[in-house]
């Protein structure tokens, strides 16, 4: 009985020594990623301020992409794997993330904004909390296993700062890593990291938008308190923004090799991207799918907010968004994918609404978060994002989409160093395809069976 209480007492002030130890080191993490994420956010409105006020800065794209793509050949071949970067450092920490990551991942998104280019903000606050975080692991002389969950509380920091979710950025951090597997060593770190660097972001007065979706009626409910039928809808939906984040990633994906099999340049590489984007603006007859897309000075044009209402979306905004961001990301600009992601998914769930007889602020919700949640493979971290967004009366509906859409956007994603763990049907991968870039790889059929 002794020998019992001793060994719970011993076990309970190894994990407060654990806390003790974390939470400075969060807090180490939390204040530079906290403020680097606020001055990136700054920079961005500023940038896209200025397109807006001069919409001939669209022309220079192309040398803008140019400048980009010099910029990384000469200080960023090291980094050019961004976000895939991070994750490989995670799962097999060495050397680190080199520190110019940091500075060259927030001035070239910046310069892809100001001129017109369609992407995103996540992987640029992300890459800066690994940076910054791997930055401190070396300094202090961490552990491979401490670098590891210092790494990956600054991806929890980033994210959680950047869109203000600290909770979605705490679960998002550790999900993103595997497929069907999370490592809850990091739980506390990520934790304290995302509320303190949000608090840290906001504190520089930072504001982010806030959507209106009004909450679920006493009508929509049935059995249980919940409303079966919005649900079977929520469902189809999911599987509905599960195909965008599958065509999404692969058009992203297939694009990037396209552009690197027929223009050799990394600097050129861009460049013709610029150009296609500008070719496509006066295809289109509007300049609704560049930058960020949250919101515009024009009441008539689709944003991200606009698609909370009904008619705020086009029938074919969502397609038109994804061919934007996967010619300027798969050119070679940078930024992240995320934002654009969420655009996609709430111009989706706004034509979705309007087939499926269902609340448009609802179903824009769901996409929001879902086509994400496909596109990352985080459909935890998603569904609670959606409730620090739009509220906890819309979390059933949020859970059954995202889940949905994870289920049916396949093996396939934006983050193609992500491990796999379990496959979504369940069971271990097949031998040599461990990770979504595996994966992605054709496999030789022989026989009926693959080689």
């Amino acid at each position: 009985m002794r020998r019992s209480l001793r060994h719970r007492f011993d076990e309970y002030l190894e994990l407060v020594r654990y806390a003790l130890k974390w939470l400075p080191y969060s807090l180490a993490v939390a204040l530079p990623v906290g403020s680097a994420c606020a001055l990136f956010l700054w920079a961005l409105e500023r940038a896209t301020r200025l397109r807006v006020e001069h919409p001939a800065l669209l022309d220079a794209l192309p040398l803008a992409g140019a400048a980009i793509g010099a910029a990384y050949h000469r200080w960023g071949r090291s980094v050019e794997g961004g976000n895939n970067l991070i994750v490989d450092t995670i799962h097999e920490p060495g050397a680190g993330v080199p520190a110019r990551l940091t500075p060259l991942i927030l001035i070239t998104t910046v310069v892809t904004h100001l001129f017109g280019g369609s992407a995103g903000r996540e992987g640029t606050a992300v890459q800066m909390g690994g940076g910054v975080a791997s930055l401190i692991g070396r300094a202090l002389g961490l552990t491979p296993k401490d670098a590891r969950v210092i790494m990956t509380a600054g991806v929890a920091a980033g994210f959680g700062a950047v869109f203000g979710t600290p909770l979605a950025g705490a679960v998002f951090a550790m999900e993103v890593l595997a497929l069907g597997g999370m490592r809850y060593e990091a739980l506390i770190p990520c934790l304290a990291s995302a509320l303190l660097a949000d608090w840290t972001c906001r504190a520089w007065g930072i504001q982010h938008v806030a959507y209106a979706v009004a909450a679920v009626t006493d009508a929509d409910r049935g059995w249980g308190g919940l409303g079966m039928g919005l649900c079977a809808k929520a469902a189809l939906a999911g599987a509905a923004f599960g195909a965008a984040s599958l065509l999404f990633s692969e058009l992203t994906h297939g694009l990037g090799a396209v552009f690197k099999r027929m223009v050799g340049s990394p600097i050129l590489r861009p460049a013709v991207g610029g150009a296609l984007v500008i070719g496509l603006t006066f295809l289109v007859g509007t300049r609704d799918y560049l930058g960020l897309g949250v919101t515009s000075p024009d009441a008539a044009a689709t944003t991200i907010v606009s698609c909370f209402r009904a008619g705020g979306a086009g029938a074919w905004a969502w397609w038109w968004k994804t061919v934007f961001t996967a010619v300027t990301l798969g050119s070679g600009f940078k930024g992240g994918e995320v934002t654009p992601l969420f655009y996609i998914g709430a111009a989706l769930g706004n034509v979705l609404s309007r087939l499926l007889s269902a609340p448009t602020d609802l179903f824009a919700a769901l996409g929001f978060a879902a086509v994400f949640a496909g596109a990352a493979n985080t459909p935890l971290a998603c569904t609670l994002m959606g409730v620090e967004l739009f509220g906890a009366g819309a979390a059933p509906y949020l859970a059954v989409a995202c889940f949905t859409a994870y289920l049916f956007s396949g093996h396939s994603g934006i983050y193609l160093s992500q491990r796999i763990s379990i496959l979504k049907t369940g069971g271990p991968p097949e031998p040599g395809r461990a990770s979504l870039r595996q994966a992605r790889t054709p496999r030789a059929h022989h026989g009926g069976s693959e080689a």
